[in-house]
């Protein structure tokens, strides 16, 4: 993870990569906390270092916990493949084996599995459903009782790899490095510009700084400044961003799909500019369940009830509040989360039209008839 040396909001997941690639690599790992960013920079790194390109049809599997049973997943771990020397596996929606009931024999067999591993498996569990704050000290109480769950049931046999939010300034540091790592000098103050503008949304810096460094290349300039930020980047996308909630909240459904045009057309495209946008819609719906269940009116209350690193950018405060008080039903919020969530799943298992999935998810949440059909099923 170059350009990450000595910044605290990297190095878990640097210690992650060093152990996997070394001879210390434990049989499992949980990847705690939903920092999509590191997540990614975690998957590209294992894959990097333990999955072929070449043999990833046969050594790579993505599997979902609440399709696939932790005995059918164990299982396929536990049988040595033909085709591959080493088998990877991604075991989403962890919560699923926290859900009702005790789940005893799924735990007995998860024991057993890692009293005797195969060694040439790697299970990681992606246990994404849980907000890790930089300050762990301000972290949700529901939050932490999962998050002990998880240490008590899945300590003895994973390492834990904790996937804190960035911090402002480590993001800006990594900005200011990965730009010189294109031989580009980017200023501390247009880091913090670009940081700023868009809310430590970590995926979506990623691609800004991509187009930022390919435009001052473009343009035969070593250095980026803020005024190239606040030309290229930045509110603008942002604004589109918070735009398109107030259509899904007004259930405008073609306004929607009009305005998620221009999100697409502007990005850069490919799967990281896809996962980017369906992240900021997830953390956008989860910051209006916290204004309704809290039934905030005004920015006063707003910044007493979202804590540091799940704020909201000063120019949509008003915005977002008039969004959430549009859900009368808090249901609707909830219902609005899981399709979000299955988008991003399908995201991430390589579908052959992202857009198409992208505009999928914005019909649903901004059907009517769409959340009402889920609340009756």
């Amino acid at each position: 993870m170059s350009g990450t040396e000595g910044l605290r909001s990297f190095a878990a997941a640097a210690r992650f990569l060093a152990e996997v690639a070394g001879d210390a690599r434990r049989p499992g790992y949980v990847l705690l906390g939903d920092e999509p960013f590191l997540y990614e920079k975690c998957r590209k790194g294992v894959l990097r270092s333990l999955v072929p390109e070449d043999l990833r049809d046969f050594c790579l599997h993505d599997l979902d916990l609440a399709e696939t049973s932790i005995f059918d997943a164990l299982d396929l771990a536990q049988t040595p493949s033909l085709m591959a020397p080493f088998q990877v596996f991604f075991l989403r929606n962890v919560k699923t084996l926290y859900g009702r009931g005790q789940k005893k024999e799924e735990f007995a067999a998860l024991d057993d599995y890692f009293r005797r591993p195969n060694p040439l498996a790697l299970l990681l569990f992606v246990a994404d459903h849980i907000a890790l704050p930089q300050d762990l000290r301000k972290m949700d109480m529901q939050d932490k009782e999962r998050a002990e769950k998880i240490r008590e049931t899945l300590g003895d046999g994973c390492g834990i790899v904790e996937l804190q939010k960035v911090s402002e300034d480590d993001a800006a540091h990594w900005v200011v490095s990965t730009a010189e790592g294109s031989g580009i000098r980017f200023g501390e103050d247009a880091a913090r510009e670009l940081v700023d503008a868009l809310g430590v949304d970590m995926l979506t810096v990623q691609s800004e700084l991509e187009k930022l460094t390919l435009y001052a290349g473009a343009c035969g300039r070593a250095t980026v400044d803020i005024a190239d930020v606040e030309q290229m980047v930045s509110s603008a996308k942002q604004r589109s961003l918070y735009e398109l909630t107030d259509a899904i909240s007004l259930h405008d459904v073609a306004r929607a799909l009009m305005l998620l045009q221009g999100l697409l057309n502007s990005s850069e495209g490919g799967e990281d500019a896809a996962i980017g946008h369906v992240f900021t819609l997830a953390k956008t719906f989860r910051q209006m369940l916290v204004l309704n269940e809290k039934q905030v009116k005004d920015q006063r209350a707003m910044w007493q009830v979202l804590w540091p690193g799940f704020r909201v950018a000063p120019f949509a405060a008003d915005a977002l509040i008039a969004q959430a008080r549009r859900y009368r039903d808090r249901g609707d919020l909830v219902r609005g989360l899981r399709q979000i969530a299955k988008a991003d799943l399908d995201l991430r298992s390589s579908p052959p039209d992202k857009r198409l999935v992208l505009e999928r998810l914005v019909m649903r949440l901004a059907s009517r008839s769409a959340s009402q059909t889920e609340a009756a099923a």
